[in-house]
C-alpha cells in the first residue's frame, strides 16, 4: 500500500455568494493552488457549507459529468433545459453537461453541507452529446448495515446513478473501534475524505498504517491487488472515491 495524506492546509479554501457559502476543496480548479491537481478522471472536488442559505448564480458547464451529493440540508437545481430538482440529505443530482448546459443552484440549511464533484469523460465525445440531468433520493441507493457499520454505494455496482466514467464512490460510517476491508485493485487510486472523526488505513501486505484526522484527504494505491483495512479511532464518516489512474484516454491539461 502506498499512501499520501493531505491535511486541510494543503487544500483550497473559497467562498461564494458574499461568503454565505464556504468551500474546502480537496481538488481545486486550474490555478487555484490545490496540492492535488487531479486523481485520474476525478477532476474537481468541492466540499461546501452554508449555515442558513446560499445561492450560486447562473453559470455554464460543458463536457464534464458533475454530481452534487448532500450530507445535510437541501439542494435546489434549476437549468435552462427546464429542469427543477430538489434533494435532501443523502440525495444526489447528476448533470451530464455534454455540449453545454446553464444552471443555478441554491443550498438551504440550517447547516447545509455537501459535495460538488466533477468527473472527466472522454471530452472529445462528451462535447457531442446532449446534456441531461438525473436526481436520486437517499432511499434509491444500496445501503449495507451491520453492527456499527453503514456502507452506502453512491456510484458503481448497485447504484442507480448512470455515470459513464469508471468511478466507484461510497459513503462509510463506522462507530469507534469498527473496521472494514476494502479491495484496492492494481492501477486504481482510492481518494478518501474524513468528513467526521478520525482513523487509519493499513495494508495487509506490508502492515503500514496511515493515520488521518477530520478534514484530511488520503490517496491510496498499490502495485498489486490488496485488501486495505479502514479502522475508526472515533465515530467516523468518510467519502471514498475509487478511479483508475489511467482511464485509457487523454485527460484535459490542468494547472495546479
Amino acid at each position: 500500500m502506498r499512501g499520501m495524506l493531505y491535511p486541510p492546509e494543503l487544500q483550497v479554501k473559497g467562498f461564494i455568494d458574499g461568503r454565505k457559502i464556504s468551500e474546502l476543496k480537496p481538488i481545486g480548479l486550474s490555478g487555484e493552488g490545490s496540492a492535488i491537481t487531479r486523481v485520474g478522471p476525478l477532476f474537481y472536488w468541492s466540499w461546501f457549507y452554508t449555515p442558513l442559505e446560499g445561492y450560486v448564480r447562473l453559470h455554464s458547464h460543458q463536457g464534464f459529468e458533475i454530481i452534487t451529493y448532500m450530507i445535510q440540508g437541501r439542494a435546489i437545481h434549476i437549468d435552462k433545459l427546464g429542469t427543477k430538482s430538489e434533494i435532501d440529505a443523502g440525495g444526489l443530482q447528476l448533470m451530464r453537461s455534454g455540449s453545454g448546459i446553464q444552471h443555478e443552484e441554491r443550498f438551504i440549511g440550517p447547516d447545509a453541507e455537501g459535495f460538488q464533484i466533477w468527473f472527466e469523460p472522454l471530452l472529445r465525445d462528451a462535447l457531442k452529446q446532449n446534456p441531461s440531468f438525473r436526481q436520486y433520493r437517499h432511499c434509491d441507493f444500496h445501503i449495507k448495515r451491520e453492527d456499527g457499520i453503514v456502507l452506502k454505494t453512491v456510484i458503481g455496482d448497485r447504484s442507480p446513478a448512470d455515470v459513464s466514467v469508471d468511478v466507484r464512490m461510497y459513503e462509510v460510517q463506522l462507530h469507534a473501534g469498527k473496521m472494514i476491508d476494502y479491495s484496492l485493485q492494481t492501477g486504481r487510486i482510492l481518494s478518501a475524505l474524513a468528513i467526521r472523526g478520525s482513523g487509519s488505513f493499513s495494508g495487509q501486505a506490508d502492515g503500514e498504517e496511515l493515520k488521518f484526522r477530520h478534514e484530511d484527504v488520503v490517496l491510496l494505491s498499490s502495485d498489486t491487488e490488496e485488501s486495505i483495512q479502514l479502522t475508526a479511532a472515533e465515530d467516523l464518516r468518510m467519502i471514498l472515491i475509487d478511479v483508475p489512474e489511467n482511464p485509457g484516454y487523454s485527460l484535459y491539461a490542468k494547472r495546479p
